[in-house]
């Protein structure tokens, strides 16, 4: 537990300078952190007690809202400034979403976290792929509840899938499931997860997409 707090951490400081070190844009920082975080559930497999996870998540979610402009404590918030600027650069509650998400995957599932793994992976690597892609090819666009781009919804679905088909392999190797079970579950995943990006208002799809994702997952036989 102490690891991953330093681990957290070091990403959320790291994303918070790279502006400044890597002349990288804060919306790229925030893609960073999405995607750093997101390895998270590859640890669970090494964790003697099942409740460990979610107490890792936990503690970020009042660290994300207080540094997130809704944070009653506005002097703390100024002292958070790196990730405060993160967050409003972005959605500007899109990390509590997140950390809650992660908390709550973590409290129902730890026992199997290829499950939890099913919610964030999309996320935290469809999801970057799809702005990064869509941003700089976006050419085709559509809007259902945001604006989207084709190529943008495209990249979501590949990258959610192979980042799934990847972490298959390593949750097979301490779950010793059927990897072949697997495969219509992840692309039925990335379908859904891709569809719902598309739906969710800003902000949103970092609850909608892993909250849909695990339920599919689950549908199809995932979880078994």
């Amino acid at each position: 537990m102490l690891l991953c707090y330093v681990y957290v951490l070091i990403v959320i400081f790291a994303s918070g300078k790279m502006d400044k070190i890597l002349n990288v844009s804060r919306k790229n920082s925030r893609k960073f952190l999405h995607i750093m975080i997101g390895n998270l559930p590859f640890v669970i497999p090494f964790f003697t007690i099942t409740i460990f996870p979610a107490l890792v998540a936990a503690p970020f979610i009042l660290v994300t809202l207080f540094a997130s402009p809704y944070s009653p404590f506005k002097n703390l918030a100024r002292r958070m400034r790196g990730l405060a600027d993160l967050t409003e650069e972005g959605h500007q509650l899109g990390l509590v979403f997140y950390a809650i998400s992660y908390t709550c995957l973590a409290t129902l599932f730890a026992s199997k976290p290829y499950i939890i793994a099913a919610g964030i992976l999309p996320m935290a690597y469809g999801d970057a792929a799809a702005s990064l892609i869509g941003e700089r090819w976006g050419s085709r666009k559509y809007r259902i509840a945001a604006e989207k781009s084709l190529q943008g919804s495209t990249a979501m679905f590949l990258i959610s899938f192979i980042s799934l088909a990847l972490g298959m392999v390593f949750f097979s190797v301490f779950y010793h499931f059927a990897y072949f079970t697997k495969i219509v579950p992840m692309l039925a995943v990335a379908a859904v997860a891709t569809a719902v990006e598309g739906f969710s208002p800003m902000g949103f799809d970092n609850l909608s997409v892993p909250a849909f994702s695990v339920l599919v997952f689950l549908v199809y036989g995932g979880g078994f």
